[in-house]
């Protein structure tokens, strides 16, 4: 049972950009955290934007016929790090973003620090892209600090959280992941992010541990999706801080809030993970993820179920639950070039593992068919409409239940407008 307590209220018009100015739907266009009253889920007008591209039929009749007045959050709808299509991932003001566009979950990406805190961040290291720590006095402490005798000093750098205390990590600004690492000044270096302004009060945001967001998804009334992000440095950390101490202690902050196991689901890209999960955390079993990294491997292949190692039985009896691969695992083409499931998605409902996808408006380039997340259905992607096609295919014929998101506002308004079941 999923447990909400988001209050439905009307949906406003108009969009704002993170400035209070006129934002363009194409790049999301939505309110700042703070500018619309607790608790009201607000769409924006970027779902009516791809809407608008669909051509005439069923899917498109659905979304025309859309009742929009009254809104719930969505289970189907899971924030992917937040709101990262257009602010700072991990942040107050972008998971703000998400509860406010009626995403039923939100992502927590789990990583931690010199003094064995658990923090939010989408890698262990990715601190001189996504923080302004370059530019402060921190960036000494950094694992590979800038080359002061180099032309271009930050081409190699890395910043990691392990190399910062709770409080260093604190004392930090969240901004959007990128950079330009043949810059000679920092000032150049932060400019090559996507959507740099040179307006602190609207290029950083504010960072988060872990047991914030619990709180704070707690008081919004979401569920919560953290992901056990592997350690960049060696284990056990600092003599005997082991990946068993780590997965320990991220159960054991949803125990202190008193966090109903049942609005948690616990993701891992380490099959691992997820056994010692099933066997240590029975109260949580019934929410693991298991992140089906294996197209890395170059003898993996979602069309030969004699290359699925682990078999989807063999990871239904390890203790996964939900199977999340990225989306073009998902979805082929048949022979009238139409997205279909593949053989990969229908194998594993047969075996019983149910099925969550990543990531929606994630990098979603037309232009080359959609990108690396489309790349098995490239031949039919035109335009960044073609997201809700997937999204149908996924949802209304092989019964994906949630869809990580860069912008919940898309999903949500799939799952309330297109969904041909209960969400």
């Amino acid at each position: 049972m999923l447990v909400f307590s988001v209050a439905s209220a009307a949906c406003s018009g108009g969009h704002n950009d993170a400035s209070g100015s006129s934002a363009s739907v194409e790049n999301g266009g939505g309110p700042q955290s703070g500018s619309l009253p607790d608790n009201e889920i607000y769409l924006g007008d970027r779902p009516a934007y791809l809407h608008s591209m669909l051509p005439a039929g069923t899917l498109r009749d659905r979304f025309d016929s859309c009742d929009t007045d009254v809104i719930l959050p969505q289970a189907f709808s899971i924030a992917h790090r937040g709101s990262p299509l257009r602010l700072p991932e991990h942040t107050v003001e972008g998971y703000r973003e998400a509860a406010r566009q009626g995403a039923g979950f939100i992502e927590c990406d789990v990583t931690f620090t010199a003094d064995r805190e658990l923090v939010c961040r989408h890698s262990q290291c990715d601190l001189h892209t996504t923080t302004d720590i370059l530019a402060t006095a921190l960036v000494d402490s950094c694992r590979v600090p800038p080359n002061v005798e180099s032309a271009t000093p930050f081409a190699n750098v890395e910043c990691c959280t392990s190399d910062l205390t709770l409080a260093e990590f604190k004392s930090l600004r969240g901004k959007r992941d990128g950079s330009d690492p043949s810059a000679a000044t920092v000032e150049s270096y932060l400019a090559g992010t996507e959507g740099w302004t040179g307006d602190a009060s609207v290029d950083f945001a504010t960072l988060m541990t872990h047991s914030e967001t619990v709180r704070l998804f707690d008081s919004l009334g979401v569920n919560m999706i953290p992901e056990l992000k592997s350690a960049q440095v060696a284990l056990p950390f600092d003599g005997n801080y082991t990946r068993e101490s780590f997965m320990q202690q991220l159960l054991d902050e949803y125990r202190v809030e008193s966090i109903d196991p049942q609005r948690v689901r616990i993701q891992s890209f380490e099959l691992e993970d997820i056994r010692w999960l099933s066997r240590n955390a029975p109260e949580f079993a019934n929410g693991l993820v298991y992140l089906d990294g294996r197209y890395r491997d170059p003898e993996f292949s979602v069309d030969d179920p004699t290359r699925w190692t682990p078999s989807m039985t063999e990871l239904r009896d390890a203790g996964v639950v939900f199977l999340a691969p990225p989306i073009w695992m998902l979805i082929t083409l048949n022979e009238a070039g139409d997205m279909v499931p593949s053989l990969y998605a229908t194998a594993a409902s047969e075996a019983g593992l149910r099925l969550l996808s990543w990531s929606l408006e994630r990098a979603v380039d037309a232009s080359a068919g959609g990108g690396w997340y489309y790349q098995s259905v490239a031949d039919a992607v035109d335009d960044e409409g073609d997201q809700l096609v997937v999204l149908d295919v996924l949802a209304n014929e092989l019964g994906v239940e949630g869809v990580f998101s860069d912008w919940a506002a898309t999903t949500t308004s799939f799952a309330h407008c297109a969904l041909e079941r209960n969400p």
